[in-house]
C-alpha cells in the first residue's frame, strides 16, 4: 500500500507536467460553454417553426427553415453579396493603407511619437459613436464633407442618405477606424524581421521597390494574413456602424443589408425567431470558413 505523501506526491507531479492546462482549464471551461449554449440554444431555434415569442410552443419542422432561407433571393442573397462587398473592400483597403503608414513608421522620425497618437485616435471611439458622427459629416445639406466639395467646385454628394453611394460610404468609415489596428499590428511584424535578408538586398543593388517586393513582403506574409484574419472576423459581423447611420433593415432599399441586420430584423422586427436562427447557423458556418482557409493560408505563409 502507498503511503498517503506518495500518492499527493504523484498528483502534485501530474498537476506540474500539466499545469498549463490546470492553470487554464477553468477559463476554458468557462468560455466553452458561454460559447456552446447559445450555439446550441441557436441551432435547435433553426429547426422548429419558433416565433412571436421564444417561450410559445414549438414545433420540429427539420431544414425547412434552411431552405426558405436558401431560397429567398429577395433579401437574403442581397444581404450575403453586399457582406463579401463590405468585407473584402473594407479588408482590402486597411490592408493596403495599414502597410503605407506602417512602411512610414517604422523608421524612427522626429515626432513619431506624436504621430502615433493621432494615428489610434479612431479606435478610442465606439462603433456608434463614430457612425453618428460620421453621418453628421456626411449630411447631404450641412454637412462638412458637402461643403468642402462645394469649395473645390464638386457637385454635392447622398453620401450615406444615397442608396447607391451608401455601402462604399459605410466601407470608407469602417476603413477610417480600423485601420489603426491593422498598422499597429503590421507595425509589430516589420519591427521584428530581420534585417540581414533587407541589407543584403540593398548590397546587391535592389531598389526600395524590389526589396519591399521580394524581401519584406514575403517574410510579412503570415503577419499580413494574421492581420485579415482578425478583421475579416471584424468585419464580417459588423452591425454597430451600419445600424446606427440606416436603421432598420439597413435603410428603406436595404441597401447596407448585411446578413447582421437581416438576422437582427428577423428576429426583433419580425419576430420570426426560427429563420433568424437559421440564418445566423449559415453565417457562423460562413465565418468559420473563412477562418479555416486564412488560417491554412497563414501556416504555409509561415518560413
Amino acid at each position: 500500500m502507498s503511503s498517503p505523501s506518495t500518492g499527493s506526491g504523484r498528483v502534485g507531479g501530474f498537476l506540474n507536467r500539466h499545469r498549463k492546462w490546470v492553470l487554464a482549464g477553468p477559463a476554458l471551461i468557462f468560455v466553452v460553454a458561454m460559447l456552446a449554449f447559445p450555439l446550441a440554444w441557436t441551432l435547435y431555434l433553426s429547426v422548429t417553426d419558433a416565433s412571436g415569442s421564444v417561450r410559445a410552443d414549438k414545433t420540429f419542422i427539420g431544414l425547412d427553415n434552411y431552405a426558405e432561407v436558401l431560397t429567398d433571393v429577395e433579401r437574403f442573397w442581397p444581404a450575403v453579396g453586399r457582406t463579401v462587398v463590405f468585407t473584402v473592400g473594407a479588408i482590402a483597403l486597411e490592408v493596403v493603407f495599414g502597410m503605407i503608414i506602417a512602411l512610414l513608421l517604422w523608421r524612427p522620425f522626429r515626432g513619431q511619437g506624436l504621430v502615433r497618437v493621432a494615428i489610434l485616435l479612431p479606435l478610442v471611439a465606439t462603433p456608434v459613436a463614430v457612425g453618428m458622427m460620421w453621418l453628421l459629416i456626411f449630411e447631404p445639406t450641412i454637412g462638412a464633407a458637402n461643403q468642402f466639395l462645394e469649395l473645390i467646385r464638386i457637385p454635392a454628394q447622398g453620401w450615406i442618405s444615397d442608396p447607391d453611394q451608401a455601402l462604399p460610404t459605410l466601407i470608407f468609415v469602417d476603413v477610417w477606424q480600423w485601420t489603426p489596428m491593422v498598422t499597429l499590428i503590421l507595425m509589430a511584424g516589420l519591427t521584428a524581421l530581420p534585417g540581414e535578408p533587407d541589407e543584403a538586398a540593398r548590397v546587391d543593388g535592389a531598389s526600395g521597390w524590389q526589396r519591399f517586393w521580394h524581401v519584406t513582403l514575403p517574410l510579412l506574409a503570415p503577419t499580413v494574413i494574421a492581420a485579415v484574419l482578425l478583421r475579416s472576423i471584424d468585419a464580417l459581423k459588423t452591425f454597430d456602424i451600419l445600424y446606427a447611420t440606416k436603421g432598420k433593415g439597413g435603410g428603406s432599399a436595404h441597401e447596407v443589408e448585411t446578413l447582421n441586420i437581416y438576422a437582427y430584423g428577423l428576429s426583433f422586427d419580425y419576430n420570426e425567431y426560427g429563420l433568424s436562427s437559421a440564418v445566423l447557423i449559415i453565417f457562423f458556418l460562413m465565418i468559420v470558413a473563412v477562418v479555416a482557409v486564412l488560417v491554412l493560408r497563414r501556416g504555409k505563409a509561415a518560413p
